[in-house]
């Protein structure tokens, strides 16, 4: 068998240079040194903010170059990691727990169980069917949850791969590709759309109709995509990748396997509610998932001990995913001691102008792509940038109603690419699918998405949306 498996090996071709994909920590530590590299050569600068309904508003017009500000020693951007671990400490803890949450869901066997007697009934030959479909649920839960507050999803995704017999790949990309272009077009996003009608006085959610189509007929894409494509892709399966342990045929739910499931979907509901009605958000939900762990351990006979080490080995087989967020935080950790990120902002804004207007929301779709790597809070970035380019779009003869459809397609899309995005290297640890590897999945879509999203902004100006 060694001999064998050594033979195999040689007679493998050696990859390419451009075939040798880093470290996900190191790719992220090298986008982390070039952001410091930028910081000696982009000047510092700032906006004036101004408190608007208890909003910090910029000023448009109002950016000026700051002096005196010290070059960052090369020291810091070693402390900048530490840094950005606290920073993004909410996003270590949910996927701490969540993956505590599902290891102990893993080892009751009442997921599995359910998910098996759910395909049996539906059948794996149906596939293609139940990838559309999954890739639409998840799709759906982003356009009507959020981002984030779906990171406890994306597991199941997995099972349910795996149940198909695909890579976690596919699960992967069901989940955090359905959760992300449902959030990211969302005709009801309360982060972007939401803030940047507020702030361009539009009605609220106005002009659902493009976003509503852009949103199903991108989803119809990705779930294509993930059919012919993304089944097909070879992915070496993590040691710890959760999969069905027997045959479909053999799968029956128990009365604590439904108990079990009847206190998990009910922990998601409560979830939900209140996520819709207290403002919930990350720690909140971490705290719901502590206590789901706790209640379905008690249910399953775990004693406090057997929980306790059921939520840690959890948390083991997600530390690595989990540290990534925190040293891809450090980036933005960087950009603000330099006061660089208003400077880019401004420099960005200006490349709008002069472009005929009905290339001018693609452009911008572009730029605020750009800009999401330096703030990828979606309301965030709606706050600084909309009250430039919405004067922008008066000028160049661009709707404002278009200008927000463009911010929100360059903020929303390239969530799912950057490696500032908390919520999705959360989801991608969950997964344990690297982010080397998702980037090579996901890259050939994204660059049909983008295409798709920009012919919706020239039909948008085209009809005069």
């Amino acid at each position: 068998m060694v001999e064998k498996n050594a033979a195999a090996a040689t007679s493998r071709s050696p990859k390419k240079w451009y075939q040798a994909v880093p470290d996900p920590m190191v790719l992220i530590f090298l986008i982390l040194v070039a952001t410091y590299l930028l910081t000696f050569i982009i000047p510092a600068g700032e906006f004036e903010r101004i408190t608007q309904n208890g909003r910090t508003m910029v000023v448009p017009g109002s950016f000026t170059y700051l002096e005196n500000v010290a070059n960052i020693p090369l020291f810091n951007v070693f402390v900048a990691i530490p840094e950005g671990l606290i920073a993004a400490s909410r996003y270590l803890f949910i996927v701490f727990i969540a993956g505590g949450l599902f290891h102990i869901l893993q080892k009751t066997g009442a997921l599995e169980n359910a998910i098996g007697v759910a395909l049996n009934r539906v059948g794996v030959e149906r596939r293609n069917i139940i990838i559309v479909v999954g890739t639409f649920i998840y799709g759906f839960f982003g356009v009507a949850v959020g981002f984030e507050n779906n990171i406890a999803l994306v597991p199941i995704a997995i099972l349910i791969a795996s149940a198909i017999g695909c890579s976690s790949l596919v699960g992967v990309a069901m989940a955090v590709g359905g959760i992300g272009i449902g959030f990211a077009l969302s005709p009801i996003n309360p982060y972007t759309v939401g803030v940047a009608q507020g702030i361009a006085e539009l009605p609220t959610f106005s002009g659902a109709w493009l976003r509503t189509l852009l949103v199903v007929s991108s989803l119809a894409l990705l779930s294509l995509y993930i059919c012919k494509r993304v089944v097909n892709m070879e992915f070496d399966e993590p040691d710890n990748a959760e999969s069905l342990s027997k045959p479909l045929s053999e799968y029956s739910l128990t009365k604590r396997d439904i108990l079990t499931m009847v206190v998990f979907v009910g922990g998601l509901i409560a979830m939900l509610v209140g996520v819709f009605t207290r403002g919930w958000y990350i720690n909140e939900i971490a705290g719901v998932f502590l206590i789901l762990a706790i209640l379905i351990g008690a249910i399953n006979g775990l004693s406090a001990n057997g929980i306790v080490k059921q939520l840690m080995e959890g948390a083991a087989s997600v530390t690595a995913g989990a540290l990534v967020i925190g040293v891809a935080a450090s980036i933005q950790v960087i950009l603000e001691q330099a006061f660089i990120i208003d400077t880019i902002v401004n420099a960005l804004s200006t490349l709008i102008d002069g472009i005929p207007s009905v290339f001018a929301a693609i452009m911008a779709s572009v730029v605020q792509g750009v800009i999401n790597l330096f703030i990828p809070s979606g309301s965030g970035q709606a706050l600084v940038t909309m009250p430039i380019l919405i004067p922008v779009a008066d000028l160049v003869g661009m709707s404002r109603q278009l200008m927000i459809t463009a911010f929100q397609i360059g903020d929303g899309l390239t969530n799912l690419i950057i490696p500032t995005s908390g919520g999705t290297l959360a989801m991608l640890a969950l997964g344990r699918v690297s982010y080397a590897q998702w980037l090579k999945a996901i890259l050939p879509f994204m660059v049909m998405v983008y295409g798709l999203a920009w012919v919706a902004l020239i039909i948008g100006h085209l009809v005069g949306y």
